[in-house]
C-alpha cells in the first residue's frame, strides 16, 4: 500500500462520486488516498477491521475462506464500492478478504475518526445506509435467483459477475481461487450437474475448459443467455 499525497486528486474523486458532503470538514484531514498494486490485500478475513475504504479506481476481488481452508471467490468489484462498512457498523472482524486485481486507488479513513466525527453527520449516515441496504438487496436477489432459474442461467450469471472483459479466466486447479465444488454450492446445484453445464458451455463455444482453467470465450453469449437476469453474487 502506498499513500498518495495529492489533495487535488482526492478532491477530484470526492466530486466525481458526489460524496463531498459525506466526508465533511472535520473528517477531511483524516481522509487519505491510497494505491494498491495487483495482488496486494486491502483487508484479510478474520483480522481486526480499522479502516473504511471507498474504491474509486480499479478492480478488487472479494473472497471467503472456509474453516477447512477452502477459498471461494465471491465477486469482483469496480467503483464506487465501500469496503469495511458492515464491519464499521457491527464492530466485528473482517468478514471477507479483498485484494487488488488491477492497480487500485481507494479513499481511506480510520474508524476512530468516523466514530468521533461521523456518527451524527446525516450525509455520512445516509451514504453508509444506502451502501449496506444495497448489499443486502443484492444478497436477497441472489438467493431468490438460485431458486427461480435453471443452473445454466445461474452459472452464466456467476461467470459474468466474477469476471471482466480484461480478467476472463478462472483458475480451478488445486490450489485455486475457484473451486468447482464451492461454485456448485454457491449457485445451488450438484458438482456433477455443474460439470455437465460447463461441458455444454464448452461445446457451445461460450468458454474453454482446460486442465485447471475456465476461460470465457464469448461474454456476449453468456449475457444473451442470462438476458436481464444477471445477478451480482
Amino acid at each position: 500500500m502506498q499513500e498518495i499525497q495529492d489533495q487535488k486528486q482526492l478532491q477530484a474523486y470526492l466530486q466525481q462520486y458526489r460524496i463531498e458532503d459525506v466526508f465533511h470538514e472535520p473528517l477531511l484531514p483524516h481522509l487519505g488516498l491510497y494505491r494498491f498494486e495487483p495482488g496486494e490485500v486491502l483487508c484479510a478475513q478474520g483480522e481486526r477491521s480499522e479502516i473504511l475504504y471507498v474504491l474509486v479506481k480499479g478492480t478488487t476481488k472479494t473472497s471467503l475462506t472456509s474453516p477447512e481452508g477452502k477459498t471461494l471467490v465471491l465477486s469482483f468489484k469496480t467503483p464506487p464500492e465501500m469496503i469495511g462498512d458492515i464491519e464499521y457498523v457491527e464492530r466485528v472482524e473482517l468478514m471477507n478478504t479483498v485484494e487488488a486485481v488491477t492497480p487500485v486507488e481507494v479513499l481511506g479513513i480510520r474508524y476512530q475518526w468516523l466514530y468521533q466525527y461521523g456518527q451524527d453527520h446525516a450525509p455520512f449516515l445516509r451514504f453508509i445506509l444506502n451502501i449496506i441496504t444495497y448489499k443486502f438487496r443484492v444478497k436477497s436477489e441472489s438467493m431468490s435467483f438460485n431458486l427461480m432459474y435453471p443452473v445454466e442461467i445461474r452459472l452464466a450469471s456467476y461467470l459474468l459477475s466474477v469476471t471482466t472483459s480484461e480478467h476472463n479466466m478462472l483458475l480451478t486447479g488445486d490450489p485455486a481461487d475457484y473451486n468447482l465444488t464451492d461454485i456448485a454450492n454457491l449457485i445451488g446445484t450438484s458438482y456433477r450437474h455443474l460439470n455437465r453445464v460447463i461441458s455444454q458451455f464448452s461445446e457451445d463455444g461460450l468458454l474453454e475448459r482446460t486442465r485447471g482453467k475456465l476461460v470465457i470465450l464469448n461474454r456476449e453469449g453468456l449475457e444473451k443467455l442470462t438476458g436481464a437476469r444477471e445477478i451480482v453474487f
